[in-house]
């Protein structure tokens, strides 16, 4: 490493900024700063995996598909049992016929591109809410983990905390108030009916998962990926799983969102008025491996913005919470004995954020 090079003073110097990657792509940037280069990028093919060891280098993109299913369907045993087979042998999955008006989902990714696109700096919303403190509900910045990642990832994100405490109106920038408000309750919705079904794919009463508290706090991640002038040398999303219970995407009609199946990346494409879930490390964890969550990453591109809406269900927000959470009982025999120790989920997501987005290692720690 060049002894010019000052990576922390890098990291400090954008983080003063307000701006984010947006920002850099404003003022006219035409090469990837280095704390964005991914290691042995010289070397590294678009589509190869992000880490090198032996261990970790699936193939190029599979012509796969990602299952769509169409959750408002009259015949609901096939619902569970379509919801089941994709949790289990994927991870992923994306969902048609899930009752959020179209508009709804135009709404949100407009409201979310104008917030990123607006001008940053002093005196402005992102100003204001840039922050990287953990009790805040509303706050904008530029990769959570940027001074904890070996990389830094081509990525702003706009995170609102909507439940079981949601924010004050005014904490919101006035641009997208109303329309991500109305947003997050129509997903809220939509993540109880998803928990309905994979409650009944685990056999289990229809409302289990929710009794159990899975859908009580929401998170929502408005992330914005600026076009970038070298996508081969960077990341839009470095590869992970995620630690909630599950995640519910909204997606506009770029792409780049890849996950790891059966040793390959496979695109996941976009699919007009479909929403893509996938599991968390949680529910993989109290499902004693029956779902999987998998790992995904999103690749840099330079062609146009790309705008997602991620929501994920988790109960981690809630500091006073003491339900522990392990391998489901219903679940479990003498043939499918506990795979993993029972946890606090806010210890969970203390040290899944202590790693970063690093891979798929957190839920490691926590096997029996």
């Amino acid at each position: 490493m060049s002894a010019a090079y000052d990576r922390a003073a890098e990291l400090h110097a954008l983080d003063a900024t307000f701006s984010g990657v947006r920002g850099l792509v404003a003022s006219g940037v035409t090469h990837v700063p280095r704390i964005f280069h991914l290691p042995g990028h010289h070397q590294q093919p678009p589509h190869d995996p992000i880490h090198h060891s032996s261990q970790e280098t699936p193939a190029a993109p599979s012509s796969k598909y990602v299952p769509v299913i169409d959750i408002g369907a009259r015949d609901r045993a096939s619902v569970v049992a379509a919801v089941g087979r994709a949790a289990a042998e994927w991870g992923f999955f994306q969902v048609t016929g899930h009752g959020v008006p179209l508009e709804s989902m135009a709404a949100a990714v407009g409201a979310v591109r104008g917030f990123h696109e607006a001008g940053g700096g002093e005196g402005s919303d992102k100003a204001r809410l840039y922050s990287r403190e953990p009790a805040r509900a509303v706050k904008y910045h530029c990769n959570f983990d940027l001074y904890q990642s070996p990389v830094a990832n081509w990525r702003d994100t706009l995170y609102l905390r909507m439940a079981p405490d949601p924010p004050d109106a005014g904490d919101l920038p006035e641009t997208c108030r109303n329309t991500l408000f109305e947003y997050a309750q129509q997903v809220k919705n939509l993540g109880n009916t998803l928990f309905e079904l994979l409650s009944e794919a685990l056999g289990l009463k229809q409302s289990y998962l929710t009794d159990i508290e899975c859908n009580q706090g929401q998170i929502i991640l408005c992330h914005y990926y600026p076009p970038c002038p070298q996508p081969e040398l960077a990341i839009g999303t470095s590869r992970h799983s995620d630690s909630g219970f599950l995640t519910v995407l909204l997606q506009d009609e770029i792409g780049g969102l890849q996950i790891l199946h059966e040793d390959q990346w496979v695109d996941v494409t976009p699919t007009p008025g479909a929403f893509i879930v996938n599991i968390g490390d949680l529910l993989q964890l109290i499902s004693n491996d029956r779902f999987r969550s998998v790992e995904h990453r999103v690749v840099a591109k330079n062609a146009a913005p790309r705008v997602s809406i991620a929501c994920f269900f988790s109960t981690h927000f809630h500091p006073a919470s003491t339900r522990m959470y392990g391998p489901i009982k219903e679940l479990l025999s003498d043939e499918n004995p506990p795979l993993y120790r029972e946890t606090l989920v806010r210890d969970y997501i203390k040290h899944y954020y202590s790693i970063g987005l690093d891979a798929k290692t957190a839920i490691s720690n926590f096997r029996i």
